[in-house]
């Protein structure tokens, strides 16, 4: 019997975007997936970016005010960072996990706008703030 339920979002600035649970009957958490294929604009320290990115997802999430989600979460960047070099692009997968703070049905539409909202904030402000990067819906 299958529990987890998983639900497409809107791209923005080439960037993939969804949510799911692996178990919408006992809801104890949320992931939110981003993937694009970026090339970085200017060679720099990708594991500093990366590093301070995963940071500024986490502290925008612990300052986020929600009813349904706990302040703690689960940033998980995956990014090859020995392979990015200019004018190549490398895959970029995100996944968020957020904990719920009580019961509700996933495809809320004010969780499904929150969610996009947050997701379209971190791409934003967390990953590209500083324009390091651009992001593609294809390799090439």
């Amino acid at each position: 019997m299958k529990f987890g339920k998983y639900v497409e979002l809107n791209e923005y600035e080439n960037v993939k975007l969804n949510y799911g649970t692996v178990d919408q009957k006992n809801l104890k958490t949320i992931f939110l997936t981003l993937n694009s294929w970026l090339e970085p604009i200017e060679y720099d320290n990708h594991d500093k970016i990366i590093y301070n990115s995963r940071r500024k997802i986490k502290e925008r999430i612990r300052n986020e005010k929600n009813e349904y989600f706990k302040k703690e979460s689960i940033v998980d960047i995956d990014i090859k960072t020995k392979g990015i070099k200019r004018g190549k692009r490398s895959f970029m997968d995100i996944q968020i996990t957020l904990f719920t703070e009580k019961d509700f049905l996933i495809k809320m539409p004010e969780i499904k706008k929150y969610l996009q909202n947050l997701l379209e904030n971190i791409i934003k402000n967390d990953l590209n703030d500083k324009n390091f990067y651009n992001f593609h819906k294809i390799k090439k």
